[in-house]
């Protein structure tokens, strides 16, 4: 049987890089998988090229960091599915600088979509979950959260926070059939890093004991792992998926 048959998925930032890379796996393991990103043209593709295949995928245009738009697209989906089993908290933003150079408008934007969206997302989903006492709230955080990285202040306590969410939410829903765990990845070969300088991408690699990036399928991998019956005892961990750069 598959790992996600009759589950009902939600996959924030799903419509490229490791969301991407979510749903697609989400899918061929038996969820019904709602792409919630505002990129409507490869969310929809995405969401088109999945069900050519016969899976139940479909798109929601949703800014994680409006309590609103995720308060309808949430009701959205419930009416049409009935459940919500699953949540995904993969959306997130950068805008590096360091300190001196870093606008309280930099901050601000990665606060709300890293930080607040997680908040909002998992509020609103987590009292359907409740309904039916049960639910898998998976984070994504950083292993920067766990060690800092320069030019990155705002990100960076963004992701710290999302681990003391984690740990906090999966105290308080865990009675309520609903754990709750955060992935933190290391350096991944998502598109947007593909486009880095080659020195760049070759100074990641060295500082990862493993010797290369991780690929979005290997996070995507932790999630179905956390999403799945064999994790039901797993609540407020924090899973890093980075080639061992942490030790």
């Amino acid at each position: 049987m598959k790992k996600l048959a009759n589950k009902v998925a939600i996959i924030t930032g799903g419509a490229d890089g490791i969301g991407k890379a979510a749903v697609t796996r989400f899918a061929a393991e038996g969820a019904a998988v709602s792409i919630w990103d505002l990129n409507e043209e490869k969310g929809n593709q995405l969401a088109a090229e999945l069900k050519e295949k016969g899976f139940d995928v479909g798109f929601q245009k949703v800014n994680t960091a409006s309590y609103q738009e995720v308060e309808a697209a949430a009701n959205e989906l419930f009416a049409a599915k009935g459940q919500i089993d699953v949540l995904v908290n993969n959306a997130g933003i950068t805008r590096d600088s360091t300190l001196k150079k870093m606008t309280p408008e930099s901050w601000q934007q990665v606060i709300d979509v890293n930080l607040t969206g997680v908040f909002y997302c998992t509020k609103i989903v987590s009292a359907y979950m409740t309904e039916k006492q049960y639910g898998r709230i998976i984070n994504t955080s950083s292993v920067v959260a766990l060690y800092g990285n320069f030019g990155q202040t705002n990100y960076v306590a963004s992701k710290a926070a999302v681990i003391g969410m984690t740990k906090t939410l999966a105290r308080e829903l865990g009675r309520k059939g609903i754990t709750v765990n955060a992935v933190a990845p290391g350096f991944i070969a998502t598109e947007m890093v593909a486009k880095m300088p080659e020195n760049v991408l070759q100074g990641m690699r060295d500082k990862t004991p493993v010797g290369r990036l991780g690929k979005p399928e290997e996070i995507a991998a932790a999630y179905l792992f956390l999403a799945s019956e064999e994790a039901a005892f797993i609540n407020g961990t924090v899973l890093s998926v980075d080639g061992g750069i942490t030790l």
